[in-house]
Formats: structure tokens, sequence, C-alpha cells
């Protein structure tokens, strides 16, 4: 068994959801470096699959109740350092707002023209890849 350092953070789930032609996206309270905007997000329980925790997250973020339909890939965040997982995921119920004041500032469905605005670094390319295919050009 291997002993994790101190320093080691745990990983961060990330949950792509694309509706009606738009992507959702939270707006953090506190900012980590220059990440203010992003998908819903957080870290990875111990024991917990990363796709439940994309799932349980975007819930806890902004109300929405949303299904995993598709593991898009990990990488290593340029901005944070953390180890980021993305999944894409399909709304089942639920009406999008703040659900967590304390963590997050906003909400927005943001139109595939106005990303770079909300994430002017570029996203990953697996995701980029699928929200490529998933959104209106």
């Amino acid at each position: 068994m291997t002993q994790q350092s101190k320093d080691e953070r745990p990983s961060v789930a990330a949950a792509v959801i694309v509706h009606e032609g738009r992507v959702l996206m939270v707006r953090r309270r506190v900012r980590e470096g220059e990440l203010s905007w992003q998908f819903p997000a957080g870290k990875v329980e111990p024991g917990e699959e990363r796709a439940d925790a994309a799932v349980r997250e975007t819930q806890e973020e902004t109300g929405l109740t949303v299904a995993p339909v598709k593991s898009l890939g990990e990488r290593v965040h340029p901005k944070t350092g953390r180890l980021m997982s993305y999944t894409a995921c399909r709304i089942l119920s639920g009406t999008t707002h703040v659900a967590a004041p304390e963590e997050v500032a906003a909400v927005a469905w943001v139109a595939p023209g106005a990303l770079p605005e909300y994430v002017p670094y570029g996203l990953s390319e697996p995701v980029q890849a699928y929200l490529d295919t998933a959104l209106p050009s």
C-alpha cells in the first residue's frame, strides 16, 4: 500500500453538462489562482468513483440531478496543478440555481462562442472535442 504525502491533494471530478446548445459553468466564490469559472466540480471522496463525484458535486452546487454519459478523461489542470477527471453528464431533473452559496457565486449556461471569455486558458483536448460535437457551431 502506498502512503500519500501531506501535500498530495485529492483528485477533482468535473461534470460537463450540455443543454439546449449551452454548457453549464459555475463561478467559485473564492478564486483558485486564475480559475474563476469552471464546470461543476469537487473533490473525489475516499472510495468514491469519479463519475459519482461529478454527479454529487453538480447536485450540491447547482441543484441539478444528472447522470453520467461518458468519461472525457483526466489531466493535471494547468492552472491549479490538481488531477482533474471530466465526465459528460445529462440532466435528469431540477432547475439550475446557486445551491451552495458558500462555495458558488453564480451559475451560467454559456454559449459556445462565449466559452473563451469564461475559460481563457482553454479546455483539455478531450473536453473540447466533446463540446465541438455536442454544441452547435
